[in-house]
């Protein structure tokens, strides 16, 4: 079965928020993982 391009991308300004969860050390595991995911759709930086 071949794999469906994700065409679903963070805009920067979410992409800069979730980097924040991700970097606060109070920040629940849960928000963390929701961060996390939300960088993965970002495109690649060329």
């Amino acid at each position: 079965m071949a794999k469906r391009k994700n065409s679903e991308v963070t805009s920067a300004k979410a992409a800069s928020a979730a980097a924040k969860v991700l970097r606060d050390r109070k920040s629940s595991p849960a928000a963390k993982t929701a961060a996390a995911s939300a960088l993965t759709q970002r495109p690649n930086k060329k």
